[in-house]
């Protein structure tokens, strides 16, 4: 069942237009990232479905309830039934952690409040620290208690605005995670925000590509990285590329030379491509491949090389193009070696060299 149907969203900010006629729906009980660079126009769209800006063009739908319309019947931001939670905390400092979430639920009484304030901080992880005030929290434990007060309220709706983007790495994933359960757990749709793809992947049920107020790809994590639909989708979702190949007959000749076509692209012989391909995609020679799948052997340089935990992180040049590939210790070269790589043909993405390259022309 769809919870929020937007139809040809259309924003300008005097000459510039944020939104072209963008649509989607997010359905009841899903997470729904929208994924895109600086001025893509996400958070745009955020703060429309907020009510904190208004539709030039288009309209948006909560349930059966119109919320914004161009030109039309307009629902203010607390009227929406909605939960937000931003970058920046937005805590209020004089209070405790129990009074922030309390808050909003005024409307119950103090007594009441702080004991659904504090059964939300539970939830959280945050029982013990209820009484402390921000500046005696870290970030994430902030970001925690902006989450708390963000459910307590029940929305129908939640809004996140890049809200992991001010943490450290080891702490994003971790509240990505709280983040995810929690939602899910208390059976609210999300609206999320980020430029992060990793970010994106782990969390959403659905994910929305976003690049110069178009929205380029709305698919599941799995397809977005089985099946980019545009270059820019792919670059931008962390594939290595590009690598300019042509297809000729059932060969592909690339600049490691001629090898076997991928499979499925027969109908575009003669055609001059861009080959993107994704980490998973590549293998050393015996390690973590099937053998008997089609694959490209290919040579590369070893730039360099770092100890990530128990792998080995290579730097390489492939042709012309640097990748990073984690490797097991006892399989790692040294810098300046020759490598030899297996590529799943399979897993090869091609993209027709007419198609634009930079970010406005590849989301045009």
């Amino acid at each position: 069942m769809t919870l929020l149907h937007i139809d040809s969203a259309h924003k300008r900010f005097g000459a510039t237009t944020a939104l072209h006629d963008l649509s989607l729906q997010l359905h009841e009980g899903e997470i729904l990232c929208l994924l895109g660079p600086s001025g893509s126009g996400k958070t745009t769209l955020l703060r429309l479905v907020a009510g904190l800006e208004r539709l030039d063009g288009g309209s948006m739908r909560l349930g059966p309830t119109v919320i914004d319309a161009a030109g039309g019947p307009f629902l203010p931001p607390e009227q929406r039934q909605l939960g937000m939670v931003f970058q920046d905390y937005a805590l209020w400092p004089h209070l405790s952690a129990q009074d922030n979430v309390a808050l909003p639920l005024h409307r119950l009484g103090r007594s009441a409040a702080r004991e659904q304030a504090r059964a939300m901080l539970s939830d959280v992880g945050l029982a013990d620290l209820a009484e402390r005030h921000p500046h005696a929290l870290s970030g994430g434990q902030q970001q925690r208690v902006a989450l708390a007060r963000a459910l307590a309220v029940k929305p129908r709706l939640l809004l996140c605005d890049e809200p992991l983007s001010n943490l450290d790495a080891g702490m994003r994933e971790e509240l990505r995670d709280l983040i995810g359960n929690v939602v899910r757990e208390h059976g609210i749709s999300a609206l999320y925000i980020t430029h992060d793809h990793r970010e994106a992947l782990a969390l959403a049920d659905r994910v929305g590509v976003m690049a110069q107020g178009r929205l380029l790809q709305l698919s599941s994590p799995r397809d977005l990285l089985r099946q980019p639909k545009t270059e820019f989708v792919a670059r931008f979702t962390g594939a290595h590329g590009p690598w300019p190949v042509r297809l000729h007959g059932y060969k592909l000749h690339a600049p490691w030379g001629e090898v076997a076509a991928p499979p499925g692209c027969a109908d575009r012989a003669g055609a001059t491509h861009a080959l993107y391909l994704r980490s998973s995609a590549l293998h050393l020679p015996h390690v973590d491949a099937d053998a008997a799948a089609p694959h490209w052997q290919v040579q590369a340089r070893v730039l360099g090389r770092l100890t990530v935990g128990e792998h080995t992180e290579l730097r390489l040049d492939l042709h012309g193009v640097i990748l990073r590939l984690p490797v097991p210790d006892a399989h790692a070269p040294a810098a300046g070696s020759p490598i030899t790589l297996r590529i799943a043909a399979a897993q090869a993405l091609l993209y027709p060299t007419d198609s634009l390259k930079t970010t406005e022309e590849l989301a045009a």
